[in-house]
């Protein structure tokens, strides 16, 4: 069953129409497609489970995301199940294909609740999809006893039912209370119609910074053409092959190529900088550290 195109009332009419596979059928199939990479098999394993990835994707329709994307997103978490399927366990598909099914559809609506990403730890997920109703049914319970439970109360009280540290529960309600902004709306107490995006620090380069950046590697360049300067071209080629290259190579290959010993070419790559450094001695810190 093709998994994109189809609206929300076509997929689902479909999912319906599949065939309902017993557990002997069911087996063959998995077994087929896990030792033989049969695809029919396969597709036949999904269409069939389809009416389940439609029916757990309905259930999170309240989170604001298009049904066909939940389905898709089910529909992606069948296909997992199936190629993961180990028909050995003696486990009925539909039993193991739920839980891909579900993780592939709260980590969809995770990651689309929010321009921030809400997260996807253990914890998150669990406060994602249960804070408000278990919140809802603690209040009921408190008002019942006749008790007013004030915000850190209720927190702690989640906290405690749901099984996480009470920073979560409360990290995860300040997110779910709140919603995106454009950084380009005016502050409501700027006069001049400043924007929230002017109130972002810049961490690029100042102007000063980057023309004092452009001085300064200039004058590097410019001092290291006067050290190789006093180079023989030997020396000049050994130092530019061994030092401003982006891959510099080896001694050895050098050596093969000059037919030299590599330690030849190495006394010949000291003794280059031996000279440069004297070229420069006071001058720059920097490229004493490079001809080191």
């Amino acid at each position: 069953m093709a998994l994109d195109g189809p609206t929300d009332q076509i997929l689902p009419r479909q999912a319906m129409k599949a065939e309902l596979l017993d557990a002997e059928t069911e087996l063959r199939l998995a077994y087929a497609w896990r030792d033989r990479r049969d695809e029919a098999a396969l597709h036949r394993l999904i269409n069939a489970y389809m009416r389940l990835a439609v029916s757990m994707a309905a259930k999170y329709r309240r989170y604001g995301a298009p049904m066909n994307d939940l389905i898709q997103e089910a529909g992606l978490g069948l296909m997992k199940a199936a190629d993961k399927f180990d028909p050995d366990r003696g486990v009925r598909f539909s039993t193991y294909a739920v839980w891909w099914i579900k993780a592939g559809i709260q980590d969809y609506v995770m990651r689309n609740w929010s321009m921030v990403r809400t997260g996807s730890t253990s914890n998150q997920k669990t406060l994602f999809f249960n804070l408000r109703r278990v919140q809802a049914k603690l209040e009921r319970e408190a008002e019942a006893r006749g008790e007013a439970l004030d915000g850190h109360q209720l927190r702690a009280k989640i906290a405690s039912e749901v099984g996480v540290p009470l920073a979560d529960v409360e990290m995860m309600e300040g997110r779910l209370s709140g919603s995106d902004f454009s950084l380009n709306a005016t502050q409501a107490a700027d006069e001049d119609g400043r924007e929230w995006i002017d109130t972002i620090e810049d961490d690029h380069a100042q102007a000063a910074e980057l023309v004092e950046e452009i001085h300064d590697r200039d004058a590097l360049r410019g001092w290291l053409i006067e050290a190789m300067s006093v180079l023989t071209d030997r020396e000049r080629f050994i130092v530019r092959e061994r030092k401003l290259r982006d891959q510099p190579r080896t001694l050895e290959e050098l050596g093969t190529e000059l037919e030299l010993s590599k330690e030849r070419v190495r006394q010949i790559e000291a003794a280059a900088f031996a000279k440069m450094r004297k070229a420069l001695e006071g001058k720059s810190r920097e490229l004493h550290d490079f001809l080191a």
